[in-house]
């Protein structure tokens, strides 16, 4: 066994991080591993101004930074390796990696994040961050008096839609289908809205744009047609995928692989916590997501404190 660890965290997002710092705090000596592209979903987010204590905006890789930074100066051992293989079924618990490394620990904090669902184009990664979007609670403020588009037909992209309103000239919806996959209600509040169109039957087959977004290219699903459609902002809402498929038969899932926990981060397994976007299907946020990483890491705290 390489480690034996009070604490093991799974993940390098504002979740991980947070529980990592937590956890350090309470002499805990708290292992991450953190996989290879450390710092989660706000690794491709541009600048930041709705976390706490940055009057000015941040880059979201260097609030990443700051809080990797944090952790290493209260010795959180971070290991830039992805966990494979957990076996929960007994304590201490057991986990390896895709490298071979393994450890043992008394808890183990899962904070894997949720990966945004894309469509796929080397432009929409090229100009993510720039005009690309898969959040609009995160990067809305931005588009303040443009035109932008939602891709989806769900209640995702009508909440998107719905709250670029707030900020957007023209929010145009465009979906692959002639109707939409959102709750009555959503679809209701999102059809009302007079600054909400629709683009039916349409799929994006590529961003437009040096450096910004200046439009996105459409294809009619039925005809085959291709037009260009201009606008200065793409938001992708056709969901999220939690980073739990190493979790399948070790922790109860919900339908679509979200760790199903109590209320106070403790999951199906005593002594195994769950903070962040993968348990987070609701607010996907990194304020949130470092919030429930500190009740994991003190929930972890008490927990060992009662079975020592």
């Amino acid at each position: 066994m390489d480690y034996s660890k009070k604490v093991v965290i799974i993940g390098s997002g504002a979740a991980a991080y947070t529980a990592g710092i937590y956890a350090a705090r309470a002499n805990l000596d708290p292992l991450i591993f953190g996989g290879v592209a450390m710092g989660g979903q706000l690794m491709i987010t541009s600048d930041v101004e709705n976390f706490p204590g940055f009057p000015e905006p941040i880059l979201g890789p260097e609030l990443m930074e700051r809080m990797k930074k944090q952790c290493e100066r209260l010795r959180v051992a971070i290991i830039p390796e992805y966990v494979s293989k957990v076996d929960f079924s007994k304590r201490p618990f057991y986990l390896e990696t895709t490298e071979g490394k393994t450890a043992a620990a008394e808890t183990v904090i899962v904070a894997t994040g949720a990966n945004a669902k894309l469509l796929g184009l080397e432009s929409e990664k090229r100009l993510m961050g720039h005009g690309v979007s898969a959040c609009a609670t995160c990067d809305g403020f931005f588009f303040k008096g443009k035109e932008v588009a939602v891709v989806g037909g769900g209640d995702t992209a009508m909440e998107e839609g719905l709250f670029l309103t707030k900020f957007a000239n023209k929010v145009t919806i465009i979906h692959r289908r002639d109707g939409l996959r959102a709750s009555k209600i959503m679809q209701d509040r999102a059809l009302k809205n007079p600054k909400i169109g629709f683009m039916w039957n349409s799929v994006v087959t590529d961003v437009l744009g040096n450096g910004s977004v200046d439009g996105i290219r459409l294809k009619n699903t039925k005809t085959g047609a291709e037009s260009d459609f201009t606008c200065q902002g793409l938001f992708v809402a056709i969901g999220h995928e939690p980073a739990s498929a190493f979790l399948k038969g070790r922790l109860k899932l919900d339908e679509n692989g979200y760790a199903l926990t109590d209320g106070r981060t403790r999951t199906s397994v005593e002594g195994v916590f769950a903070a962040g976007d993968v348990m987070d299907r609701r607010y996907r946020q990194a304020i949130t997501a470092a919030g429930s990483g500190c009740m994991a890491a003190l929930e972890a705290e008490r927990y060992l404190a009662t079975h020592e």
